[in-house]
Parts: C-alpha cells; structure tokens; sequence
C-alpha cells in the first residue's frame, strides 16, 4: 500500500453559503454555513454557539456514540450525525471546507444529504494550488462485527468505489443493494436518498423523547409490525397529522419513495460519509454488507491508523541533486547556529506549512571523536537538534528579517529513534506544522529519514523571539 501524491488538485468552495432547519434528535433550530478553506485543512466542524468557538476535525478518532447516527466529540465539545453533511462534501469531491453550526447538530433536512449538495453547488467549487493525496489500496483490508454480522472490507481499485448490500431480515425491506462506481455518481444517483427507519424503532426513540426534530418529511418508515390505535394515534401527534395509514409497499403514507433500493442508497451515502472520517481519499473498492454507522466508523478508524503507519515510513521524494531552495550560506543569514553546530545543509522545500532539509553525515563529524569510538553513531540528541533547526527555517520564514530572530525549543514530545545513523548516511527531516503558527509559537511534527527508512521522530514546539 501506499500514500500517493495524484494529479488532481484539491477543491474548496467559491463563498460562503448557508442553510437552516430543524436537528433530527435535539429537534433544535439550526444555522449551518459552509466557508471556503485553505489547502490541507480537511472538513472541520466549527461550534459559533459555544464560548472561543471550538473546532472538531472530521476524524473518526473522535468518533463517541454510533447510536442513531456518527458523532464526534472533542474537548467535551460534541457533533451529532454528521454523516450526510460529510457524504456531500465528498460526493462533491471537495477537500477543504469549514462547517460552521450554532447547534450541535446539523439541520436533518429531507433525511438525505440533496440540500447541501444544492447549497454547495450555488457556491462553486474552485481548484486550489496543492495536489490531492490519496491512499492506493495494495490489499485486501476488513473489519467485521460478529455480533450485528456486519463486514467491510476494501481492495484494489483503479477509483474509489462503493458496494452496500443490506438485508434487515424483514419482508417490507428486504435484500437491497446500491453501488456507487464513481464519486462522480453521487449527486445524482444517491444525495437524495433519504434515511429510514422501521416503526418499532420510531416507537422506542418517541418513548425516550429522540426525533424531537423528526417528520415524517425527513425519513421513510418502514411498518415491521401491526399499526395498533395507540401506536397510531402517538404518531399522528409526534408528527402531527390528522391521519396515518400504510401503503401497499409497507411504509407510512407520507412518502413516495425515489428508489425502489432507496434504504440501500442511504446506506451507502451513510457509508461516504463515515469514510470522510478517514481524513485521506482512498483510490480502492469498498465493499459493505450490512452497513451501519458502528462499522462505518470502526473501519474509518482502522484505515486512518492505517495510512498514519504509512505516513510515518513514507519519505519523501528528494532529488539530492536539484538546486536547494536554501543553500548553506541562505541558511546561515537565517539561523544563528553556526559549524561545529550548524547541523542541516541544505533546504530542498519549503512552505507555510512544512519544509523538508538535508545534512549529510560524514566522519569527520566533532562528535564522532567520542561517542562510540570504534562503532559511530549520530547522538539521537542531536538528530533532534538537526531535526529542531530545520523547523527553524519554517518559523523564521514567516517574518520578513528572520536575522534579528532566535529560535529557541520549547518542548518536545514523543520522541522515538528507529534505527541507528552513522557516516556516510545521508539525513533527510520533513517538518509539518500541527497547528497554525501564533505569537511567534510553532508546533512541529519532525521525522528523520536515512536509507530509505524512518529513523526518528518527535513532536517539537518552539518560539521565535525578536533579539534585543
């Protein structure tokens, strides 16, 4: 398997756009906006309701209760079914975006995720500058859950595909299938399939006072067992109708279904938008029988750990022989640290996000003469410094005279060494920033590559300070 680099360029949206009504569950009146955002953000949920409007990142780690739909919790900071909002984004093959809600819940609309596609659609999808990553499925990778009889599993696949199959052991439903050859299938074939439920579920939810916010406009009922009066006298004021009764096809009178497999359809939308949660493409065919938002998220959480592996031993492609972007003598204008101690020769890439450098190991290096005589080994100590120095250039390229700035470490965090450096080796340290940079503070994720191999790895924060 492997992490690769496509030729397809992320997408965000135009403007911003907006869009209310009702959270199934809570039953509260809801805003939510959608904004544009910047390359390699992700989806990122934002709560204006709540004090410092906190930010929950659409991940499946922190994925909390499946019960009636995904929700992610963060900080104490919760988002419920989020699910069809993520399955629009990605049926829009979009990358960056920010949601915000003044609820903790998005508006459940028709049940399927139709209206933010339109919404979407009116702001306009616009190609930002970074290429897209996606995860190339190599071999076959499930997750089963013995007690439900749920399976998913993905292989190799030339684009990403999804095959749900649902069979809920009853006669009104049935065995269905739904397959999504292309994202680009999405909107048309599977945004407006709208969620589902049988009656004996609706009846337990209106015992426990859930579905506040639910009609029968936003969800297909399916009638599993005998209408009783008492039953249907609960629903007509829990959706307050005047009357209920039940088609030949075995769900309540309200709706006409779009599909005959539509229960099928809304299962696999459900399945993009748990996926989303896996926070990188997969270019691989899904397969799901028996889907639900349990599963969903439990192979969300596999593929995530998964593709981090991945990432963790994936170095990066450098051409040692291409024209630094800094030399030695640009990195000396920059850093106060000077030989024995400058520890990073050359910068081959650099942005507002990461840089990645190079310092070649050789004999002749001071520290040799008395670690290890006989058997050299590069002090793990100073890989890190190596590693602190070329973050260094990072941060100080954020201010326009970076020469009247030190850099100084002020923590650093889940070190690991892999394997031994010793002369000859050639050090390659990608930085990527965990956080935006403020106040001059930058937090760092830093590996170190030699061989072709992970050799170490830390999490460093540091400042920058103006020199007196």
């Amino acid at each position: 398997m492997a992490i690769i680099k496509t030729e397809t360029k992320q997408k965000t949206i135009n403007k911003e756009v907006s869009l209310s009504g009702v959270g199934l569950h809570t039953g509260d009146q809801v805003n939510l906006v959608f904004k544009p955002a910047d390359e390699n953000t992700g989806f990122i949920f934002e709560r204006t309701d709540l004090e410092g409007r906190p930010k929950i990142e659409a991940d499946a780690n922190y994925v909390t209760n499946t019960q009636r739909g995904t929700c992610l919790e963060k900080n104490g900071v919760i988002i419920q079914t989020c699910e069809h909002v993520l399955a629009a984004l990605v049926g829009l093959d979009l990358d960056n975006v920010i949601i915000e809600l003044d609820a903790s819940e998005p508006p459940i609309m028709d049940g399927s995720s139709k209206y933010f596609v339109e919404e979407l659609e009116k702001a306009g999808l616009v190609e930002q500058s970074a290429y897209r990553e996606e995860y190339e499925v190599t071999q076959i990778v499930s997750y089963s859950d013995e007690e439900s009889g749920s399976e998913i599993i993905v292989m190799p696949s030339n684009t990403y595909q999804i095959t749900t199959m649902v069979d809920f052991g009853t006669k009104v439903l049935g065995t269905q299938n739904a397959t999504m050859n292309a994202v680009s299938e999405f909107k048309s074939e599977i945004s407006n399939a709208r969620t589902f439920s049988f009656l004996h579920e609706i009846e337990m939810l209106l015992e426990h006072g859930l579905i506040k916010g639910g009609d029968l406009n936003n969800a297909i009922v399916y009638v599993d067992k005998e209408l009783s009066p008492k039953t249907m006298e609960k629903l007509k004021v829990a959706f307050n109708k005047d009357s209920i009764a039940v088609k030949p096809n075995g769900i309540l009178d309200n709706l006409t279904l779009h599909y005959p497999n539509e229960a099928a359809r809304h299962k696999l939308l459900d399945v993009v938008g748990d996926l989303a949660l896996i926070g990188t493409r997969i270019r691989g065919k899904v397969i799901a029988n028996k889907p639900g938002h349990f599963v969903n998220t439990q192979f969300a959480k596999k593929m995530s750990k998964i593709i981090k592996n991945e990432r963790r031993n994936y170095v990066p492609e450098v051409d040692l022989h291409a024209q630094p972007v800094k030399d030695v003598n640009q990195i000396m204008e920059m850093l106060p640290h000077r030989p024995p101690f400058l520890l990073v020769d050359k910068i081959m890439e650099l942005s507002d996000k990461h840089v990645i450098g190079v310092k070649n190991v050789t004999m002749n290096e001071p520290f040799f003469v008395g670690h290890f005589p006989g058997a050299p080994v590069m002090p793990g100590v100073l890989q890190i410094e190596a590693m602190a120095q070329t973050g260094g250039i990072l941060v100080l390229s954020t201010v326009s005279d970076p020469e009247n700035y030190l850099t100084y470490l002020l923590k650093i965090d889940n070190v690991r060494y892999k394997h031994q450096v010793v002369p000859g080796d050639t050090l390659i340290f990608k930085l990527d920033l965990l956080s935006p940079i403020r106040r001059g503070i930058c937090q760092m994720l830093g590996r170190a590559y030699a061989n072709g191999k992970l050799v170490s790895e830390a999490e460093i924060m540091a400042q920058i300070t103006k020199v007196k």
